[in-house]
């Protein structure tokens, strides 16, 4: 073996490095991000009790689906990426969630990692 570490590797190494230094409170839980080829995952964790506090995906059954793409202004990823940050923030502060840490996961500040960020900021969450 050659000693390099294919592209999920060196992601996963970047979140755990990320994650040694990120711990979400019940005061500032953690925003954290997956990003799969078709799909966009989020979720808000209390790391103290282990709770998942809120959540919100681009992979939803057909009547959410119908609800969030009505939201959705423009086309592609990025635009449904913005609608899903929009929706996470909705859901927050519906459970009296202001602020928020940060998550990235190791995946790059751009793109649909961006706009999720931007949506969940322009619903509301502060970060």
């Amino acid at each position: 073996m050659s000693g390099k570490r294919n592209k999920i590797e060196r992601r996963h190494m970047r979140k755990l490095r990320i994650r040694s230094k990120l711990s979400g409170s019940a005061q500032r839980p953690r925003l954290s991000v997956f990003r799969s080829a078709r799909h966009i995952y989020a979720q808000v964790v209390d790391d103290a009790t282990g709770r998942t506090l809120a959540a919100a995906s681009s992979k939803l059954p057909a009547g959410e689906r119908a609800a969030l793409q009505g939201k959705v202004e423009g086309k592609g990823k990025v635009a449904l990426c913005t609608a899903v940050g929009r929706m996470l923030a909705e859901k927050s502060l519906a459970q009296g969630i202001k602020k928020v840490c940060f998550d990235r996961s190791g995946y790059r500040y751009h793109g649909r990692v961006k706009a999720l960020a931007e949506g969940a900021r322009a619903g509301g969450l502060e970060f």
